[in-house]
Formats: structure tokens, C-alpha cells, sequence
């Protein structure tokens, strides 16, 4: 067999400059969907800051992926690994467990060993309809993200330069993504981009969005069930919370688990997860390359 031909400096420039064109537009229509959408949600709906960075989110992610696979692919989100199959409930499924499961070790544990307590809170109880609008708003939440985060751009960028080149530089901005959220620190910094680096290799791992979904939604949702708070955020869903014995290192103090040691070592205990799960990998129709 004969070796390929060496690429010349100049494919290899037209290249980037196609692959920077693609993941420009799409980061450029994410950028005016979030600067369009968020103020029809606030002047429809007023709702607290959460709801509307999780509808906005979910807005501008899904019109930048609709918009690109159709300029760029004539494609269809099925094609950015959104397609509903046998295999996808069963990654989609694989995820949530994981999530719920990690959650519950940041949590259960201390509670365990007596490092915190779970309290119920005044004038508060638990009421299905909050649940239930919890619930949906944490999916469309966990959809957005990672739409928005290994969606078209990413998947364009793995195919274009690898996923090593990839994963961690968007694991970055995703951490990044989160710096507005209240009590944000360092540790949070640290742990939403080792969360970000799971989250890629997920994707990896399946071929689809579903598993990344999954994992991402089943954490969301299991936290404020669990009575602590999530990425700074207090939701009283069911009438209790944790009271802390351990320092804010482990616990993460007000912006939840997601600031502590707890959730280091559990996010790198989740990529070991995501390795040895039986997820069914899906050949899907990612973005051509350029």
C-alpha cells in the first residue's frame, strides 16, 4: 500500500480556516440567540434567574445546532447524535443512573458518616407540581448544555483536530460558562471542567448526546432532591436540606456539592464509570469534514 501524500501547508491552512468558519457561525448564532431569546423570556414569562438561563440556554442551543447542520450538512439534530433509537434509551439510561448514582455518593455518604444532617425546612414541604416543573426544567437545562457544549461546534472540532484537542479546551469553557453562578469559586471552577471532560468522553464513548444527557440530567435532578443546592442555586423541592458538619472544602458551602472534594473525586470516579459502562456505541452522521 502506498503511503498518503503529504499535506500541503496551505490545505492544511484552508483546513482550520474552514473548520474556524464552522465553529465561528455556530458560536456566533448561540451568542445572538442568547442575546434575542433571553429578553422575550423575561417580557412572556418574568420568571427567576433560573428558569430563564435554562430556557434561554435551551433556546440558543438548539436554533445554533438546527441552524448550522442545516447551513453546513442539510442535516437534521439526528445527525449531531439526537436521534431516538433502542440504543439511545439505553445510553440515556446508562447516564441517568450514573448521575443519580454519583449524586448520591456526594451525598449519602456524609450523611452516613455523620458529617452532615438532613434538616426539614421551615414552611416548607414537599409538593408534586414544584417536582414535576423542577424536573422538566432540569432536562430542558441538561439538553441545552450539552447541545450547546457537544453539539455541532464540538463534534466539528473533534473530527477536525481530535478529541484530545478538544475535550479539555471546551471542558474550559464550560467550566467558564458557569463563573456567573452565585458563590462561584475556584474548586467549582475545577470540578464543572473535570465534569466538562466526562461529559466529551461520554460522547465518545456512545457516538450520541444521550449518555452526556443522561449523566448531566440524573446529577441536576438528584441534588436538589437530596435537599442540597445545585451550581449556587437553593430549590426546595421536598421540605429538606442538608445542614453541613465538614468545612466548605468537602461540602462546597453555598454553591453546593459541586464546590467540594466530594465531587472531585466523584467526577473522576464517573469517567471511570463512562469507560467501563455497556454503552452501545451509535454510528451517527457527525458533521463532514472540511
Amino acid at each position: 500500500m502506498q503511503p498518503s501524500p503529504p499535506v500541503s501547508t496551505a490545505a492544511r491552512r484552508q483546513k482550520l480556516l474552514g473548520l474556524a468558519l464552522r465553529v465561528g457561525v455556530f458560536a456566533l448564532i448561540a451568542a445572538l440567540g442568547y442575546y434575542f431569546v433571553f429578553p422575550i423570556i423575561i417580557a412572556l414569562i418574568g420568571a427567576p434567574v433560573f428558569v430563564i438561563s435554562t430556557l434561554g440556554t435551551f433556546a440558543a442551543a438548539a436554533v445554533a445546532n438546527t441552524l448550522a447542520v442545516r447551513i453546513y450538512e442539510r442535516g437534521r439534530l439526528a445527525d449531531i447524535g439526537l436521534g431516538w433509537t433502542a440504543a439511545s434509551r439505553r445510553n440515556l439510561s446508562f447516564g441517568v443512573l450514573g448521575g443519580i448514582g454519583a449524586a448520591m455518593v456526594v451525598v449519602v455518604i456524609p450523611l452516613v458518616l455523620r458529617g452532615a444532617d438532613l434538616e426539614s425546612v421551615p414552611n416548607e414541604h414537599f409538593r408534586w407540581p414544584s417536582m414535576l416543573f423542577v424536573s422538566i426544567l432540569l432536562l430542558f437545562g441538561a439538553v441545552g448544555e450539552e447541545m450547546l457544549f457537544r453539539g455541532y461546534g464540538f463534534q466539528v472540532l473533534v473530527k477536525g483536530i481530535g478529541p484530545f484537542a478538544t475535550i479539555l479546551p471546551v471542558a474550559v469553557l464550560f467550566g467558564l460558562a458557569h463563573s456567573q453562578n452565585l458563590n462561584f469559586g475556584p474548586l467549582a471552577l475545577t470540578n464543572t471542567i473535570l465534569w466538562g471532560v466526562v461529559l466529551g468522553f461520554a460522547y465518545l464513548r456512545s457516538g450520541d448526546l444521550w449518555l452526556p444527557i443522561g449523566l448531566h440530567f440524573g446529577w441536576n435532578w438528584a441534588l436538589p432532591l437530596l435537599g442540597v443546592n445545585l451550581s449556587g442555586f437553593t430549590m426546595d423541592v421536598t421540605g429538606y436540606a442538608m445542614h453541613w458538619r465538614l468545612g466548605e472544602r468537602w461540602s462546597g458551602g453555598a454553591y453546593g456539592p459541586e464546590g467540594g472534594l466530594l465531587t472531585t473525586a466523584v467526577a473522576i470516579g464517573l469517567f471511570f464509570y463512562v469507560g467501563k459502562a455497556p454503552i452501545q456505541h451509535q454510528e451517527t452522521s457527525p458533521p463532514e469534514e472540511v
